[in-house]
């Protein structure tokens, strides 16, 4: 995941930033709790920095942090100390700040005296909004300059910014403080053994409304803000899990909690609830990220995917337009919200620079329309998937040679349109850059998805002449791919055709999506997974991005070398769909026992350093974390493993478990299936399903993929020759 016209990933944070989210609000600051200007940190509203300096300061000491506890995703505890003046090493002055983000921030400041003397306290809260666009941030690059004005009014300080004729604003409330232009102070004894305790909120305000309210009021007799409500909400519709495992079981809740808050609204549809794709720089909709994220989430909620899709259809591509690389059945790579972000891209807020949205939306749609959502909502998607399908033939595969590739079509464009958008992310085996324009692999995976889910998708609505249509296409696809980009005297699959259409022949992770949705023929898969689990590709911790011996190869890159736990999700779905269970069991445990390394939390990549060298999964500076598919990683990984899912159409539920023994037994209630909720049981990998909604039965083995279906309907025949 790259921005628009950057073709890196973000700068660092710094070491041990504390990142809360909710929805598309997000809070990045020190462990002491303080938010400094100079490092990527702050406040941030809408793809604004509405806060960009909260330092607070006791006796003008800052605070020692002791601790930060994520309580949930969107509330910390942070805990520190004012350091002596007096040359002592302890100090009895403790101070706690519980800060909860919403629509700004709110902070309960607890200052606790451990002496048997009083403590004579100034407290001090330094304040700077610089109404940065969240790019501006990311890049280090603040280019614009605000006229700012202060306003204080009693124990309020409003803070104005104008940029030409954007007005954004951000009120601070502290009651009882002594409030300045520059911040506030509270001059406090705290007696021996006793405390004080104050409750600050900074919250957006419009100039030309009354402020927000704050999103922090705790309402009624519970005493929960509505953030909590939310998260109560999500939590009571979607599965309740007890694991013998409790490691693995911890690093799933948090996957449940963080997407949970990374889910965000559609502002003209509050009631269709999309994932965003990750924090701190992609608190948004992305077409890719959210599509894959919301997959791989259908166990957990399907109603997220269902969202997603609809959200996605209603910004589908419909005009040719370079500079935000829209064209016709396009789906969308990245949305901004706020009105500046047209700095990022043309003065557009929707930019369309990815060449495998499209397919993954059709490819979605298939996988979506077997969890038993009414059909009239499936068949109001099907014209959406259509279009797309037509935007792969016209546009996708410009130059007619039944591949998909991709282009940039102006100078500011992503190099890179494919998951690996870093502009050195497609390279040969001897370290040289791909030239456009470049056909993946992955890519010609998902398109072969998306024809085989519309071609079942037709035959299940009879349409037959449809369906023999896609599965005729599909059919082709697979047969081109494999003579095309396999490369025999390697033994394994090109990660692309460039631009001359040679092979672009480095050893790299990608082809192991192409095992997911069935494009690799039998005969080679063995050598395809012998590939994957090498030495050279898999670190310990997971595959690697690229192999150790090419040329591009450094475990502290992006996308050259590092492990990223979605890429591993898919590749174990790929292996399990061939048969290697040993492989997929080996990869899903190293991923899930590398998340132990993060409290349960999975980043959206790691170093690629050998576990042999190093005992644990070294961090990537710029990491995400939440993002969106690293959190849904463990379900797909543990699903993957259960081998758990639906065909609703077809009456049947799956669950036929080659859980690893010491993952432990699995109890999983209120788990959403068409409509119903179930409880699921695996013992010693028994498994048994209890409330299963009408019409559905427990199925032996594993659940007939699309393709099988696609065949068994006879709509699978020898590819015609043209």
């Amino acid at each position: 995941m790259a921005g628009w016209n950057a073709d890196t990933a973000a700068g660092p944070l710094g070491a041990g930033t504390v990142t809360l989210v909710e929805g598309s609000s997000f809070c990045i600051s020190l462990p002491n709790g303080d938010i400094h200007p100079e490092h990527p940190h702050g406040v941030f509203f809408e793809d604004t920095r509405i806060l960009s300096g909260w330092n607070l300061t006791v006796n003008d000491e800052p605070l020692e942090s002791l601790a930060a506890n994520m309580k949930e995703p969107y509330r910390a505890l942070f805990v520190g100390r004012v350091p002596r003046s007096d040359g002592y090493a302890d100090s009895p002055l403790i101070v706690e700040r519980l800060r909860e983000v919403g629509a700004g921030i709110q902070e309960q400041v607890t200052i606790r005296n451990y002496s048997v003397e009083p403590a004579e306290c100034v407290i001090s809260v330094s304040i700077a909004a610089d109404f940065a666009d969240l790019f501006e941030v990311k890049e280090a690059r603040i280019q614009r300059r605000w006229d700012e004005s202060r306003v204080v009014e009693g124990d309020s300080l409003t803070i104005r910014g104008a940029w030409q004729d954007v007005r954004k604003g951000i009120l601070v409330h502290a009651p009882g403080a002594d409030v300045s232009p520059e911040g506030l102070k509270y001059r406090i004894s705290v007696a021996p053994h006793t405390q004080w305790s104050t409750l600050l909120t900074a919250v957006p305000s419009d100039e030309t409304a009354s402020p927000r309210p704050p999103s922090f009021v705790k309402v009624g007799e519970d005493g929960l803000s509505p953030m909590d409500r939310r998260r109560q909400e999500w939590v009571a519709k979607i599965p309740v899990l007890h694991m013998g495992n409790r490691s693995i079981e911890r690093t799933l809740r948090r996957s449940y909690d963080d997407l949970g808050a990374l889910r965000i609204e559609d502002p003209n549809h509050p009631e269709r609830i999309v994932v965003a794709a990750g924090a701190p720089w992609f608190m948004t909709l992305f077409g890719r990220d959210s599509l894959l994220a919301s997959e791989m989430a259908l166990p957990v909620d399907p109603s997220l995917a269902l969202g997603t899709l609809q959200t996605l259809a209603d910004r589908q591509g419909s005009a040719v337009d370079p500079m935000s690389e829209e064209e016709p059945g396009k789906i969308l790579h990245e949305v901004r919200l706020d009105v500046s972000s047209g700095l990022a891209l043309g003065g557009k807020s929707i930019y369309y620079g990815s060449v495998d949205a499209t397919p993954l939306f059709v490819l979605a749609l298939g996988s979506v329309s077997r969890w038993g959502f009414a059909r009239d909502t499936i068949a109001a998607l099907l014209p959406h998937a259509d279009r797309a399908l037509a935007w792969i033939k016209d546009y996708g595969d410009k130059d007619g040679d039944g591949f998909v590739e991709y282009e940039r079509l102006n100078p500011r464009g992503l190099v890179n349109q494919g998951w690996k958008d870093s502009w050195d992310g497609i390279n040969f085996a001897d370290g040289r850059l791909a030239e456009p324009p470049i056909a993946l692999c992955e890519v010609q995976g998902y398109v072969y998805a998306a024809y085989t889910a519309r071609a079942w998708m037709a035959y299940d609505a009879g349409d037959v002449a449809l369906a023999h249509d896609y599965a005729d296409q599909a059919a082709q696809l697979k047969k081109r791919f494999n003579e095309q980009f396999w490369m025999p005297d390697r033994g394994y699959y090109a990660i692309a055709l460039d631009g001359k259409k040679r092979q672009v022949d480095a050893c790299a992770s990608n082809m192991g999506h192409c095992l997911v949705y069935g494009l690799i023929d039998e005969d080679k898969a063995p050598l395809v997974v012998e590939r994957l689990m090498s030495p050279e590709m898999f670190s310990g911790w997971g595959v690697r991005t690229l192999a150790s011996d090419m040329g591009a190869y450094n475990p502290a890159s992006y996308h050259n070398g590092s492990v990223w736990p979605h890429d591993n999700a898919l590749i174990a779905s790929g292996l399990l769909r061939y048969g290697f269970i040993a492989q997929a069991q080996r990869i899903s445990t190293a991923i899930l026992e590398a998340a132990e390394f993060y409290d349960g939390r999975l980043p959206e990549l790691f170093c690629g350093f050998s576990r042999d060298q190093i005992a644990e999964p070294v961090p990537y500076p710029t990491a995400c974390s939440p993002q969106a598919w690293a959190a849904t990683t463990p379900i797909r990984l543990v699903t993957n493993l259960m081998r758990y899912d639906t065909h609703v159409s077809l009456g049947g539920l799956w669950v036929d478990p080659v859980l690893p023994e010491s993952y432990g037994d699995l109890h999983i209630s209120n788990a959403p299936v068409a409509g119903g909720r179930i409880t699921i049981d695996i013992v010693s990998c028994i498994p048994s399903v209890l409330g299963l909604p009408e019409g559905l039965k427990l199925r032996p083995g594993q659940r007939p993929y699309l393709t099988e279906l696609v065949e068994q309907a006879g709509l699978h025949r020898e590819p015609r020759r043209r």
